[in-house]
């Protein structure tokens, strides 16, 4: 019935979501069935008829860490600057802002890729959905290619599009080896100045409150 397939799937997302917290809080190898089922408040007979074995409870979780990791949304705010690079740079900051805020994720999302060098279907999975990422960035790296030749001669937009992924992976780095001393502010005004040149004020205005606080502890990049 509808309602018995809509529960079992939010039950399974409970599952997966009590995983999460596990494993960020312990590490991968400290993930066990019976954790994972206190964790979610219930029983490991019901954890194991969601997911088999451990290890499909750990690609369920994997699977879960990329669909809300390695997703890239345009916003229309961003979407409707008009310039090209200040378009690249508003999404950067973003991307730099939501990843480097979560630095147990990442600090997760970085055991799986070390796990995939001995795993070939994390490995595959993992390989598949930052190449989905870097892609995501290829059309807009295109758009400021053709509109300011001169600035990356020799570049392509997938190098162009690699490079800007590098600076988000980075910067979400940075914030898991030392989130108390990592200024989130300083990160991207320093990507302004290698990318963009172009002042602090003038980019997107669509900080978060936690980037606008970050920004206005730093005295302003002159172009």
């Amino acid at each position: 019935m509808p309602g018995r397939h809509a529960s079992e799937a939010v039950r399974r997302a409970q599952i997966v979501k009590a995983a999460y917290h596990v494993a960020a809080a312990r590490g991968l190898d400290r993930v066990t069935v019976r954790g994972v089922a206190a964790k979610a408040g219930v029983s490991a007979g019901l954890v194991l008829f969601h997911f088999e074995t451990k290890e499909q409870l750990v690609i369920g979780l994997l699977d879960w860490l990329l669909e809300t990791t390695t997703v890239l949304h345009v916003t229309q705010d961003i979407a409707r600057i008009p310039s090209p690079v200040k378009r690249l740079l508003a999404l950067l900051e973003q991307e730099m802002d939501r990843l480097s805020s979560e630095p147990r994720r990442i600090r997760l999302f970085f055991e799986f890729w070390t796990l995939g060098i001995r795993h070939a279907g994390i490995r595959a999975k993992m390989h598949r959905e930052l190449s989905r990422y870097r892609a995501a960035f290829r059309h807009m790296a295109g758009e400021v290619l053709r509109a300011e030749p001169d600035r990356f001669l020799g570049v392509t937009a997938e190098g162009l599009a690699a490079v800007a992924v590098s600076f988000i992976k980075g910067c979400a780095v940075q914030s898991m080896i030392d989130p108390g001393r990592f200024d989130f502010g300083e990160y991207f005004a320093a990507t302004q100045g290698l990318v963009g040149q172009l002042p602090r004020s003038g980019v997107s205005g669509l900080r978060s409150p936690r980037a606008r606080v970050a920004a206005g502890s730093r005295r302003p990049v002159q172009g």
